[in-house]
């Protein structure tokens, strides 16, 4: 930010940036968020997908936030069109963060210093498995390391080992809480398709996006790990619309019934639409690969 009159204030620029999309239901989780995420070192960036602005002024540092709001959008649509490579070329680091994690053993700070360390260009928290959707072995939380690279785990008809050179094995992160280097987000944001909402397809690929080898680039920091609680929130559901077992209410009044129908049905209609999303990406880049002549694929075994 910059003052509107006056002489320009000679602040230290902060090195890392955070952006999140995010809806006024899940406030306070977002807050605890914001909080593990020093305002000296970190600006903050918040993407409105429900169209509530105003009400996140109760929160001291919302004033100092950038806010950006779009209803019923996406996080990788928001970072396609504000997160521009040139446009945050100032910070070393992006964490493109979901806005339904627990943050209690997580240490901002900390986790910065040991990617810079771990020489990691991609790389996110580790998962703390107990309590956590996880969808993929290799993000789950190893406690015996501080940072872990693959996973040793036989995943479908992969047979993760030393060998592994790629996804799911390795060289991969989700994509609920991701950071990237500033060199590894130019790459990725190229990749990410203007007209495809979801993102979903992305992950595999970004190994193209890690500065080397992706074996050694991409990381998943054990020591700061944690919760994905997997809340849908796009299509209409938040984490009201759940009891706490997870499932729909189903002994509500009619009305709540019928809302919570409609919810359903939102949802179904996301879900379906991210699946035709990640079916388009995959043959956009079997096709770019088969028409680009330069093109060398050095994963390739």
């Amino acid at each position: 930010m910059r003052p509107l009159w006056g002489a320009k204030r000679d602040k230290k620029p902060k090195p890392s940036l955070l952006a999140m999309a995010v809806g006024i239901r899940q406030k306070e989780s977002v807050n605890k968020i914001v909080k593990k995420f020093p305002s000296s070192e970190f600006v903050v960036m918040l993407f409105h997908y429900d169209g509530a602005v105003d009400e996140w002024k109760e929160f001291e540092w919302s004033d100092t936030a950038i806010h950006i709001s779009v209803v019923n959008q996406t996080k990788w649509w928001f970072a396609k069109r504000f997160l521009h490579p040139d446009i945050v070329s100032a910070y070393s680091y992006i964490f493109l963060w979901d806005e339904d994690l627990g943050v209690d053993h997580f240490d901002a700070r900390r986790y910065v210093s040991i990617i810079k360390e771990e020489k990691l260009e991609i790389s996110q928290p580790a998962l703390d498995p107990n309590f956590s959707e996880v969808h993929h072995q290799l993000t789950s939380r190893d406690k015996k390391s501080r940072v872990h690279r693959r996973t040793y785990k036989v995943i479908g008809r992969a047979r993760c080992n030393e060998n592994s050179t790629g996804p799911p094995c390795t060289g991969f992160v989700e994509m609920m809480a991701p950071v990237f280097s500033r060199a590894a987000w130019r790459c990725t944001w190229h990749m990410i398709q203007n007209d495809l909402n979801h993102g979903w397809g992305i992950d595999f690929q970004l190994g193209y996006c890690a500065q080397g080898d992706r074996t050694k680039n991409i990381g998943i920091v054990d020591s700061e790990y944690i919760l994905h609680m997997g809340l849908p929130t796009l299509g209409g559901g938040s984490a009201e619309n759940k009891t706490d077992s997870g499932k729909l209410d189903k002994t509500k009044t009619p009305h709540a019934a019928d809302k919570s129908s409609s919810v359903s049905t939102g949802r179904t209609e996301v879900r379906k639409q991210t699946y035709v999303e990640l079916e388009t990406f995959k043959h956009r880049w079997k096709n770019a690969v088969k028409n680009d002549e330069c093109w060398i694929d050095r994963f390739q075994t």
